[in-house]
């Protein structure tokens, strides 16, 4: 079956965000008392909603996840992303592409909030792809690795999951997209490790966005 959707994650596949996010949370969690590095922060993190971690956060800190963390935490990644946020290398020319294969077909699926996706998107020259087309997993009964926000996008797109891609770069998400019953390509730039990409069930992964429009030409070629 070819595709006639795309479904894309936000951070790490659209925007190169999810270090600058972890900065902000690493230090306020150093400040809360769980000293981390910037890579164990990431591991522990990208890819979850930071309230979906929130007993990983008070096992550590000794204290629980509060409202006034959440409200600074969002008040510090904000001020960060909208002074540092750029995007993925090559994902304009590969959104633009998709965007006429797919007739304007394509949506944004992200874990994240409103606030920030459409922030992001807006910074990097990407929304006008997206308008009127972007889901958050806050807004769903429930967020990634379960399926609510790719099943969302689909039923807006009036399309059947099954002929939907879903682009993604982490784990969780890619379990979230498997679960929709779309099939998920996995962005993972090198040292990113694919194998647990596929484990996770990435039927393909690819490592630059300039490779993403090739790929999916191929597809609909062979389709």
């Amino acid at each position: 079956m070819t595709f006639a959707a795309v479904l894309f994650d936000c951070d790490g596949v659209l925007v190169d965000s999810e270090a600058i996010t972890c900065g902000a949370l690493r230090d306020m969690l150093d400040e809360n008392g769980w000293r981390l590095s910037l890579a164990e922060c990431m591991t522990h993190f990208v890819g979850h909603a930071v309230r979906s971690r929130a007993e990983l956060i008070q096992a550590h800190t000794g204290r629980p996840l509060t409202d006034a963390f959440m409200d600074e935490f969002y008040h510090r990644r904000n001020v960060r992303l909208e002074n540092d946020i750029t995007a993925i290398d090559g994902i304009h020319d590969a959104v633009r592409h998709l965007h006429e294969r797919c007739e304007g077909r394509i949506a944004v699926a992200s874990g994240a909030d409103r606030y920030k996706v459409e922030m992001m998107l807006h910074k990097v020259g990407l929304h006008h792809f997206f308008e009127h087309r972007i889901f958050s997993g806050h807004e769903m009964p429930r967020s990634k690795p379960h399926p609510d926000v790719y099943l969302a996008a689909a039923a807006h797109l009036q399309m059947n999951p099954a002929r939907c891609l879903v682009v993604e770069d982490t784990t969780v998400g890619i379990k979230a997209g498997v679960a929709a019953g779309a099939t998920v390509w996995a962005y993972a730039p090198p040292p990113a490790p694919t194998d647990v990409l596929t484990q996770a069930g990435a039927a393909h992964v690819f490592a630059h966005m300039t490779q993403l429009p090739t790929l999916f030409s191929e597809k609909l070629t062979q389709g």
